[in-house]
């Protein structure tokens, strides 16, 4: 597949949203704000919440919900900003947590919907993906140093702040959430073990069991996007995209960037692909062979 490139200078890009108009978001996770992109490459920074946002997802509103990790330490090693500091540590100096957004995509206008459940903050908010019920899911991936790793979980809320609830704990760097195309499954990355989780979902916010290993791989997988067809296909840190099809088959698409982290499919019949490259901080776009699930909203 031949990429295009269609915006450069985005910091560490992230959570790429199509919005109604064609244009594309993305989060600069390192600088903290939302870049809005039109189709010819033109940028401009519609909000700034500070932090680290990581994960945006349209609601039922038009609004853009946006789960924030609350900053990273940031390493420059090879002229590629890691979230990482010199002793091993993602925790930034002063980290009290992260937090949910709503924001509006033309005002800017923030609102704080959560910080965390039962009086214990939020480590590392990460991704999120909306259902046909008009909630939506998201992981909190944690934190970690040289000695330690949160374990993370996966969370599931309401737009309007409530709802808010755990629907799996003990993960291990849990990052990208999609859901099946016909809702009845919700898939989670986890980036520490390159694994592939899905649960049955019962309810909103309900799944039954513990979940099943769809796939392990050597890669560190960070955000995910699911296909028409229910093909899941997770950024693989060093390694572009990993993609796993229905029957099982795995395959990688190579991508110009060590440090790709996230897909969204756009346009008519969804088969342009949208690549975030965090360490060139820029957005590609390629024509995918196949077509992408058209989200809730």
């Amino acid at each position: 597949m031949e990429i295009e490139i269609v915006a450069e200078g985005l910091g560490f890009a992230e959570g790429p949203v199509a919005m109604p108009n064609g244009d594309i978001v993305t989060v600069d996770v390192r600088g903290g704000r939302l870049v809005r992109i039109t189709p010819d490459g033109s940028t401009r920074e519609i909000a700034s919440p500070g932090g680290g946002p990581n994960g945006a997802a349209i609601g039922p509103d038009g609004a853009l919900y946006v789960v924030n990790n609350g900053g990273f330490p940031w390493t420059e090693r090879g002229g590629l900003f890691i979230p990482v500091d010199e002793n091993g540590s993602t925790r930034p100096s002063g980290f009290d947590g992260g937090w949910v957004d709503r924001i509006d995509p033309e005002t800017g206008e923030i609102d704080r919907l959560f910080d965390g459940l039962d009086g214990e903050r939020f480590r590392g908010p990460n991704d999120i993906v909306f259902d046909r019920t008009g909630g939506f899911w998201f992981t909190d991936l944690g934190k970690s140093d040289a000695r330690s790793v949160d374990r993370g979980s996966l969370f599931h809320a309401r737009p309007d702040g409530t709802g808010l609830r755990r629907v799996a704990a003990g993960l291990l760097g849990p990052n990208g959430v999609g859901l099946s195309p016909d809702g009845g499954e919700v898939y989670v990355a986890e980036t520490l073990t390159g694994r592939l989780l899905a649960w049955d979902v019962v309810g909103p916010g309900e799944v039954a069991g513990g979940p099943r290993i769809l796939m392990a791989t050597p890669d560190h997988f960070d955000s995910l996007a699911v296909e028409a067809d229910g093909t899941v296909v997770v950024a693989a840190i060093s390694h572009g995209l990993c993609v796993r099809r229905p029957d099982g088959e795995i395959s990688h698409v190579e991508v110009p960037d060590f440090m790709t982290t996230n897909i969204c499919f756009a346009g008519d019949d969804l088969r342009t692909a949208y690549i975030t490259m965090s360490g060139s901080g820029r957005l590609g776009r390629v024509r995918w062979p196949r077509p992408g699930l058209r989200l809730a909203f």
